[in-house]
């Protein structure tokens, strides 16, 4: 790590940063000097406190926040494949295991990436909370009761988890507009998210008399249509089928033929927090 160079590129972006450290340039820019002495494991630990005492404590306290909630829905989804992944018979071999191996990869690897950062920020990591599947909030007898013995119910599941999760980015990326790099990779994680939704979604349109399948799923959604025939997932689509963004009427814009289904399919709607913490919390024991 050169840390010379970060400290050059931090600049370019806020070129006040070092009054914002301690008033003395020079002193600061020492520390690219320091930094071949300093094992590399402990350099993102001092540049987060660092950075903190730069941009403030309250800046600090809501990223970490924002970074704790995206971790608990990593959780939530990193062991739903890994469980789904152990479990004999669920997934057909070919690919569609390879596929959810993938994503199973992605979503350990977003937990770690996540935990790596919150601690280089000074914070403490959330701990794994207990899930339930079924979403019965530790009975065992949810809604979604079978879900790693039922691949049917297995694809829903998956389907509405990620594109929970992609709502859930989006809805906290203001959140994290005061970290031009935090911001930057929860919106890396975000794109990745909304594959995982649409190739889901393209396995679950070939299930061809799959009982759980309504209509057929696409890559994107139209209005708040799940294509999943439980209620029980509605909360993870409401409001999608807003047709109204930045104060503009999509449907009918300028003389075009545009419907509001074609409207709605066009954007995504943001979570907040609130709304995804309720439709988690029956997954969490």
């Amino acid at each position: 790590m050169n840390l010379h160079n970060v400290i050059t590129e931090i600049e370019k972006i806020d070129p006040e940063v070092y009054e914002r450290l301690d008033g003395r340039r020079e002193a600061l820019k020492s520390l690219s000097n320091v930094g071949s002495k300093i094992a590399l494991t402990a350099l993102p630990f001092a540049l987060g406190s660092l950075f903190s005492k730069a941009y403030g404590q309250s800046s600090s306290s809501q990223i970490l926040d924002v970074l704790n909630f995206a971790l608990t829905l990593e959780y939530l989804e990193a062991e739903f494949y890994n469980t789904g992944l152990a479990s004999s018979g669920l997934i057909p071999a070919g690919a569609d295991r390879n596929a959810f191996q993938v994503i199973a990869d992605h979503e350990n690897e977003h937990v770690q990436f996540l935990k790596t950062t919150i601690m280089a920020l000074g914070g403490t990591p959330v701990p794994k909370p207990t899930f339930d599947y079924t979403a019965g909030n530790g009975s065992g007898m949810g809604p979604f009761a079978g879900v790693f013995t039922n691949y049917s119910l297995f694809l829903a599941v998956s389907q509405t988890f990620e594109d929970t999760g992609v709502r859930a980015y989006k809805g906290q990326a203001a959140n994290l507009i005061s970290s031009n790099e935090v911001l930057r990779a929860a919106l890396r994680i975000h794109s990745v998210e909304a594959r995982h939704a649409a190739h889901v979604r393209e396995i679950r349109s070939r299930r061809t008399g799959d009982p759980l399948v309504v209509g057929m799923p696409q890559p994107w959604i139209t209005l708040n249509q799940s294509n999943i025939a439980s209620s029980a997932v509605q909360p993870s689509y409401n409001g999608e089928e807003n047709t109204l963004q930045a104060g503009v009427q999509i449907t009918g814009i300028n003389g075009f033929a545009i419907t509001s289904e074609d409207a709605s399919e066009a954007f995504d709607e943001p979570l907040t927090k609130q709304q995804v913490l309720m439709i988690v919390d029956p997954f969490i024991v």
